[in-house]
This record gives structure tokens, C-alpha cells and sequence, in this order.
């Protein structure tokens, strides 16, 4: 069985990820600000790292629930800082309780986060036909715009490329390789 060329095959995690939720459209809020969250925590690591504490992260993050992040107090992320089984970075942790925030209030103009962010791609899934992967940008016009209207929301850590990492994995493009068995999923529309 043919897998993107990112997935090596002695990481368990990383074969379950790609194979049941990489790239699979996500229209849940909930499990879109968990993918915010956790690019945003990936920048300067290995998917890999997230992906091995992505359960300590949901214990930690009351499994991103957005309501309850954003009031987050001072002694409950003095708490997070010191969990070992998460990414200790005083600016995540601050960003993802301010994303949180910003987030209720997409909610609240959008009438869902599902709605806002899918509005980059048309709301459909953007199919790619990279034959390599060397050939899958960073980042793209659609992952430059999201990334300016968050930050002109008031996000942080939304820089275009954690943006399109989002994509990636929210499904709002498929980034599978064409020969990845992966590629052609019913979900996506081409």
C-alpha cells in the first residue's frame, strides 16, 4: 500500500493519522480548533511530536473546548506550563487562550468557525495533483488570506504556512499524492 512520502512506516501514529484523518473534511468547530491549536503548537517541531502528545493535549485543553479555553486564569495556565506532556511554550499556551477568545467571537458572526474558515477555499475541498512531495508549497494564496484576515481577527500564530497546514489537515485541500491510496477519497470534490 502506496502512502505519502511524509508517512514513514514505523510511526504508528503518524500511519493512523494519514490514513483516517489527514485531509478528510472537517466541519466539526470543535475539531477545526483543535487542528488551529495544534499547527499552531507544531510550528518549529515535527508533526510527529504533536501527534505523540496530542492526547495530553486534549486532557490539558479540555479536549478544545473553545467556551472554556477562553477563561482559561492566570493559575490554570501557570498549571499548562508546567505539563510536561504538552508543548511548554509560554507564547502557545498565552496564543491558544487569545485564539480561543477571537474564535467564540467568529462563532458569533459567522454563526460557526466551519462557515468563516471554509469561505478560503469556496467551501470545497481544493484537489491537488502533486505527484511529489517536493512539490507541495508551504503556502498558497488561499493560506496568505486566511492567514491575514486571523491576524486582522486578532489570532496569533496564524502565519500562512501554520495555515496551510491547516488545510491540509481540516480537508480543505488534498495534499495526498497522487499515487498515495489516499488520493482519491469520495469525500473530495474535484
Amino acid at each position: 500500500m502506496t502512502r505519502c512520502a511524509w508517512v514513514k512506516p514505523t510511526e504508528q501514529l503518524a500511519i493512523d493519522y494519514h490514513d483516517t484523518e489527514w485531509g478528510v473534511p472537517v466541519h466539526d468547530d470543535r475539531k477545526l480548533f483543535e487542528f488551529l491549536v495544534l499547527d499552531a503548537f507544531q510550528a518549529g517541531l515535527s508533526w510527529n511530536t504533536i501527534l505523540r502528545k496530542r492526547e495530553n493535549f486534549r486532557a490539558a485543553f479540555h479536549n478544545f473546548e473553545a467556551a472554556v479555553i477562553a477563561n482559561y486564569t492566570d493559575d490554570y495556565i501557570a498549571q499548562l506550563l508546567q505539563n510536561e506532556g504538552i508543548i511548554r511554550n509560554r507564547l502557545k499556551v498565552y496564543a491558544t487562550v487569545n485564539n480561543a477568545q477571537r474564535f467564540l467571537q467568529v462563532q458569533t458572526e459567522f454563526g460557526s468557525f466551519d462557515h468563516y474558515i471554509w469561505q478560503f477555499t469556496q467551501h470545497r475541498t481544493l484537489v491537488n495533483q502533486w505527484e511529489r512531495l517536493n512539490q507541495i508549497p508551504a503556502k498558497t494564496a488561499q493560506s496568505d488570506a486566511m492567514s491575514k484576515d486571523l491576524q486582522q481577527r486578532g489570532f496569533k500564530f496564524v502565519g500562512s504556512t501554520i495555515c496551510y497546514a491547516f488545510m491540509q489537515a481540516a480537508g480543505m485541500v488534498n495534499d495526498h499524492t497522487t499515487d498515495c491510496f489516499r488520493y482519491n477519497l469520495p469525500a473530495y470534490e474535484k
